[in-house]
C-alpha cells in the first residue's frame, strides 16, 4: 500500500511548533481544492462543506505542529547548542541528520555529544539536552553565527519510508495523521454532496508545546456543537507495550476511541455504534482525566463543546520512526465519515 500523496506531501514538509508555516501552506493548499479555506492570526486552518438539513456543525481537529530542536547558542568552536521544542528523548537523536531552518533556506547538520571521559569501569551517563550540539561543519563560531541564529528550528532528516503490510515509518506522523484525516473526512463529504450539518476539517498549531493554542482559538471562532480530536495512541503491540494499563492498541486492529470525564458520552457511543455499523474494527482507550490532547481545550471552548476523541494507534512515539498502519488510518477516515452522516438536526447532546 503506498503512502497517499497528500499525506507524504504533509509528512515533508517542515512545522515546527510555532513555525508550522510550511505545513499549514501544503494543508491549505490540498483543502483549497474542494472547499473554502480559513486561518486565524496564530496560523490554524480549517476547511468548511456545507451542510445540507440543518445538523450541528461538526469540527474534526488535526494538529500541523511537530517535535523539533531549537537552537540556543553558536559556540566560538562552531559547535550549536539546542534544546528540544516539544518531547524529544535526547537519546534518539545522537547521530541523526537534521535540517535547520534558517532565514537564508534550509542548512544541513548533524547530531554530536559532548565526549564523556569515564573510567573502564564506569557506566556511561544518561544523555541530557545540554550534551547534544550540531555541528553544521562551521570552522568557528563566526561562521556558525552568520548561518544560523537562536530560535531557528531543526528537524530530523529523512523521507517517509514505506514497510512491509501497509506500515510507514516517518518523523511527524504525530500528528499529520490527524490534519491529513480532517483533510480526507472534509474531501469525502464533500465530494458525497455535503452530510446534515456542516462539516469542518482543521490543521492546528502549537500542540506539542503543550498549551493547546491552535485548537483553543479555532474552536472559539468556529463554535462547533460537535467536535472529533483526531491524533495518535501509543500502539501497545511492542515489546514492553502494557494493555492493562494503556489498553489493546495494535496496528491494523483499527482506530482507539477514548471514554473519559472531558469526553461527551453521548459521542463516543455514537462513534462505537458507529463503528459496528460500518464493520470497522475499533479499540476503547480510556482516560482518567484530561488527554493530553487538543479535545482537552476543544472541549470547553464558550460553554463547552461536545467532543470525542478518535486516535490511530503509533509504535516508537516522538521518534525520527514513528510507525503506523495506512490501514487504520483509512478506517479512522470511514469512521469520521460515516459518524458525520448521522448528526441529524434532533441529535440530543443532553447530559
Amino acid at each position: 500500500m503506498a503512502i497517499p500523496a497528500a499525506l507524504e506531501r504533509l509528512l515533508t514538509a517542515p512545522g515546527p511548533s510555532g513555525q508550522e508555516t510550511h505545513a499549514a501552506a501544503a494543508w491549505r493548499d490540498e483543502a483549497g481544492a474542494f472547499g473554502d479555506v480559513s486561518s486565524d492570526v496564530l496560523g490554524s486552518s480549517w476547511v468548511r462543506v456545507p451542510g445540507t438539513g440543518g445538523g450541528p456543525l461538526l469540527a474534526i481537529v488535526g494538529h500541523i505542529d511537530e517535535i523539533a530542536l531549537v537552537v540556543t547558542h553558536a559556540g566560538d568552536d562552531g559547535l550549536i547548542a539546542v534544546r528540544q521544542l516539544g518531547g524529544f528523548d535526547p537519546h534518539v537523536l545522537l547521530g541523526q541528520r537534521v535540517e535547520l531552518a534558517t532565514a537564508a533556506g534550509p542548512v544541513a547538520g548533524v547530531v554530536g555529544a559532548r565526549k564523556q571521559k569515564r573510567r573502564r569501569s564506569e557506566e556511561r551517563k544518561p544523555l541530557e539536552f545540554d550534551d547534544l550540539y550540531l555541528d553544521i561543519g562551521a570552522r568557528n563560531g563566526e561562521e556558525a553565527r552568520s548561518v544560523v541564529r537562536a530560535g531557528d528550528a531543526a528537524l530530523v532528516a529523512g523521507a517517509p519510508v514505506e514497510l512491509r503490510n501497509g506500515r510507514i515509518a516517518s518523523r511527524a506522523l504525530d500528528n499529520r495523521i490527524g490534519c491529513y484525516v480532517a483533510l480526507e473526512v472534509a474531501r469525502r463529504v464533500a465530494a458525497e454532496g455535503g452530510a446534515p450539518g456542516e462539516v469542518a476539517g482543521l490543521a492546528v498549531v502549537q500542540e506539542e508545546v503543550g498549551d493547546f493554542a491552535g485548537a483553543r482559538t479555532a474552536a472559539y471562532i468556529l463554535e462547533p456543537a460537535v467536535a472529533i480530536a483526531v491524533d495518535v495512541t501509543h500502539a501497545t503491540d511492542v515489546r514492553g507495550g502494557d494493555p492493562e494499563d494503556e489498553g489493546d492498541h495494535r496496528l491494523g486492529g483499527g482506530p482507539a476511541l477514548m471514554r473519559g470525564p472531558s469526553l461527551h458520552p453521548r459521542i463516543f457511543d455514537l462513534l462505537y455504534e458507529t463503528a459496528e455499523a460500518e464493520g470497522i474494527p475499533c479499540t476503547v482507550e480510556v482516560s482518567r482525566g484530561h488527554t493530553n490532547t487538543d479535545a482537552d481545550a476543544v472541549y470547553l471552548s464558550r460553554m463547552g463543546v461536545a467532543t470525542g476523541l478518535v486516535s490511530v494507534p503509533l509504535r516508537y512515539m516522538h521518534t525520527p520512526v514513528e510507525t503506523v498502519d495506512l490501514g487504520d488510518i483509512e478506517a479512522a477516515i470511514r469512521l469520521l465519515v460515516a459518524f458525520a452522516h448521522r448528526l441529524d438536526p434532533g441529535l440530543s447532546l443532553a447530559r
